[in-house]
């Protein structure tokens, strides 16, 4: 399976799949990265991985939809079975989602459909809940809004501020995302007109990691 990645910042879930690639916990491989941003951390962690990474600056192009044509022009070159968009924080256009539905997904800080959008440890907090978490879903026009196919929970301690949650919840993120990711290597999970299914059944809920659905071996 042939993966092309996004991503904005430090790029600790590129290195969680590289990590499970390298140790034989998943059959696919980072055919590419790129970021909108030049100096994001996960452009160095391909670049150390012998990985084409490439960024491009929105601020080069004249509209936004230029730079969505551009960036996926280049995805396209590269021939993914699959978008992993893992930490990266611009918003795509509906023409280049619709273009490749069913073929990227998303990990969202939250356990959808709660706290969609930015600062969700903070919107957690502020909302009482006693229980975070993380997503994994197919990426569509609605903002955080594609069907989810999996979930990681975490519980929100006494005492707890956003970043101790931050950290929590990004330990999941990893073998969440990587757990997802050999679905779609074994050919198990597709977007289907009325949801997600897996092993050619629709979800009636999200998977959950530690239960449904098993972690990738450390």
């Amino acid at each position: 399976m042939r993966l092309a990645v996004l991503a904005s910042g430090r790029g600790s879930n590129l290195q969680a799949i590289l990590d499970a690639i390298a140790q034989g916990r998943l059959e696919a491989r980072v055919a590419a990265v790129f970021s909108d941003r030049a100096k994001a951390g996960a452009l160095e962690r391909a670049r150390a991985a012998r990985i084409p990474a490439e960024s491009l600056k929105p601020g080069d192009f004249p509209t936004r939809e230029a730079f969505d044509e551009s960036l996926f022009s280049r995805i396209a070159a590269v021939h993914p079975d699959l978008i992993v968009c893992a930490g990266y924080m611009r918003l795509l256009g509906a023409p280049q989602v619709e273009a490749w539905a069913g073929r990227m997904i998303n990990i969202h800080p939250s356990l959808l459909p709660a706290f969609k959008g930015l600062r969700t440890h903070e919107q957690a907090l502020a909302a009482g809940v006693a229980v975070h978490g993380a997503s994994v879903h197919f990426v569509t026009c609605e903002l955080d809004g594609g069907p989810v196919i999996a979930q990681a929970s975490v519980p929100v301690l006494p005492g707890d501020d956003a970043t101790a949650l931050a950290a929590r919840v990004l330990e999941r993120e990893h073998p969440l995302l990587v757990a997802t990711l050999r679905l779609f290597a074994q050919g198990r999970v597709a977007l289907g007109a009325d949801g997600v299914h897996v092993d050619g059944r629709r979800l009636q809920a999200p998977l959950q990691l530690g239960g449904d659905l098993r972690e990738a071996a450390a």
